[in-house]
């Protein structure tokens, strides 16, 4: 298990450093090509952990030491061990021997017998100490909720009955959703394959199954069939929100990882074009269609700009546009501690630019999707009123969608009036706004 703490440590390090966890992760997984599929599940877990809660953790890391460590990496480490005593079943005193081992396989220029001395008395310290710690705790909101200040704030303006319950689900495991392909398979019939493979779900929506377990993709019935896909619950919005015909002309603009398009395509059949601004991005699109044994024209290019287009208007656009992605915090736990409150407005004039050039290429009495994986009002509706007052020929549709509720969860029934999905155990949270072009 040293070695998990050693890779996840790695990865919170450059994390904290700036890099997002997508790359840091594998970057530090790379370090020891030779791990068990065990120790990699265990070290992508110990560093989606210790990032979830990191202002939890650093504030009690704070208070153990009598100055600011040096060596970043020792830091990480810290941070990693605690979060495994605070929220993990590990053995406690395991933690700390096999802490005391990772940090004395660190290269120089770390003195080992120094970093192995104060790693020990640190987190022994903490275990004898973890009570009166605990109500010595800075009871500020970034350590109580572990997120930063400004985005906490943002939420009470913006959500003054849901700031609380928004935060804390933030910090939660998310769900492993399927979206089943039903002229394929029927609903009954794939629950009942999934009970055959003794796996536990629980039908949601039109097309929705969400397992009590997440599974490998690879271990999941029908998937590499192109019977199911993995897509979040609110996420399946999108394509039936497009009103899709036969024949359509229909764009999928910011399109990767192409679970969008491939629902569309699910749905409609229809004339398909994906774009997006990275060609590698789009293998990854081209490869979810293979498997899917769907078809689209892919298409490089930025969706702020009209250079890629042939000049021959869409019925139908769905704008799925760059964002802070606030509102999937839970699956990307990294933001939190990347984004600075400038980003919020950053986005905001990225997504200015994008939807009036998109409104271009609609088709008169066409409809454009605008999507984000938001839950911040400047990115969102804020977005939205902006553009209606600037273009007289856009119309912003009215529709009203009830969640249902997961068992056990009624709160996750929300009817949502503006948009807005709020993250509940059922979905995350995503922005739809559907506009049409008098």
């Amino acid at each position: 298990m040293y070695i998990s703490q050693q890779i996840a440590a790695n990865a919170v390090n450059q994390v904290l450093s700036g890099r997002n966890l997508t790359l840091a992760l594998p970057a530090a997984l790379a370090i020891f090509p030779n791990v068990t599929p065990q120790q990699r599940g265990a070290a992508q877990d110990l560093s989606y952990g210790t990032l979830r809660f990191y202002g939890e953790i650093d504030a009690y890391l704070t208070q153990l030491l009598e100055k600011p460590l040096t060596d970043e990496r020792i830091h990480a480490l810290l941070l990693v061990a605690i979060y495994q005593l605070l929220h993990d079943k590990a053995d406690v005193f395991t933690v700390v021997n096999q802490a005391v081992h990772a940090v004395s396989q660190l290269k120089r220029p770390a003195p080992k017998s120094w970093a192995k001395g104060l790693v020990n008395a640190i987190l022994r310290n903490f275990l004898r100490q973890k009570e009166s710690l605990a109500t010595t705790l800075d009871t500020s909101e970034v350590v109580t909720y572990s997120y930063p200040q400004w985005w906490i704030n943002k939420l009470k303006i913006q959500y003054p009955s849901h700031w609380q319950s928004m935060l804390e689900m933030g910090n939660q495991h998310p769900p492993m959703t399927l979206r089943v392909n039903t002229n394929k398979i029927s609903m009954p019939d794939y629950l009942q394959l999934l009970t055959r493979q003794d796996i536990e779900a629980t039908h949601i929506g039109a097309q929705a199954v969400i397992l009590t377990k997440p599974q490998p993709v690879e271990k999941i019935p029908g998937f590499t069939d192109g019977i199911v896909s993995v897509q979040d619950y609110g996420a399946q919005l999108a394509a039936p929100l497009l009103d899709l015909e036969t024949n359509m002309r229909v764009l999928d603009a910011c399109c990767a990882p192409g679970g969008k398009t491939g629902h569309i395509l699910e749905l409609a059949d229809v004339a398909m074009t994906s774009l997006d601004s990275d060609e590698t991005r789009l293998q990854r699109v081209q490869s979810n269609l293979d498997r899917l044994n769907l078809r689209a024209e892919l298409v490089v290019g930025d969706a702020a700009s009209t250079d890629w287009w042939d000049n021959r208007p869409f019925d139908r656009i769905l704008a799925d546009v760059p964002c802070t992605a606030s509102g999937i915090v839970r699956r990307h736990v990294d933001i939190k501690w990347l984004r600075r409150e400038a980003d919020v407005a950053s986005f905001a004039a990225q997504q200015a630019k994008i939807l009036p050039s998109l409104w271009q290429m609609l088709a008169k009495g066409g409809k454009l999707l605008y999507v984000t994986c938001s839950v911040f009002y400047e990115e969102n509706q804020g977005q939205v009123d902006k553009f209606l007052q600037n273009h007289t020929d856009a119309t912003q549709l009215p529709f009203q969608v009830l969640f249902e509720a997961l068992p056990n969860h009624p709160q996750t029934s929300i009817t949502q009036l503006n948009g807005q999905l709020i993250p509940s155990t059922a979905h995350d949270g995503f922005f739809y706004a559907l506009l049409q072009k008098n």
